[in-house]
């Protein structure tokens, strides 16, 4: 009977666990590479995700390693099957290399994603730019 009992218990937890909602996300990919771009180009790239999970999913927070990245989060929560887009503006008068991180914080299954930009800006060519003022 003991047996049977412990049996029992052990079938309902499992059955409530796998019955559970849960948000997941899935990104498209986590590095984006400017490659090398212009000194004073756009500077805005996104991040594509999908919610593959079975419950809405919230992003709480997106973080930048550096004042010279700015990310933008969805404001609404996105359903399960639905996709999203993080935002990610980088200051490109600022010449040399990228490299930066974005965390990503939310309700998923895992609740932190780190992302990542690379690439190189060039330096600013001072010969057009007297050509411009003259």
């Amino acid at each position: 009977m003991k047996k049977f009992s412990l049996l029992i218990i052990v079938a309902f937890t499992s059955v409530t666990m796998i019955a559970q909602k849960q948000a997941k996300i899935k990104f498209k990919t986590k590095t984006v590479d400017y490659g090398e771009i212009e000194y004073d180009s756009n500077g805005v790239r996104s991040f594509e995700f999908t919610n593959t999970g079975n419950a809405p999913l919230v992003i709480t927070r997106v973080n930048s390693s550096c004042g010279c990245t700015i990310p933008k989060k969805p404001e609404k929560p996105i359903q399960p099957g639905e996709t999203g887009v993080i935002e990610v503006k980088y200051d490109t008068k600022r010449p040399g290399p990228i490299r930066k991180t974005i965390t990503v914080e939310s309700n998923a299954e895992q609740s932190t994603v780190a992302l990542k930009i690379k690439g190189l800006v060039k330096a600013k060519d001072t010969k057009s730019v007297l050509e411009k003022t003259n």
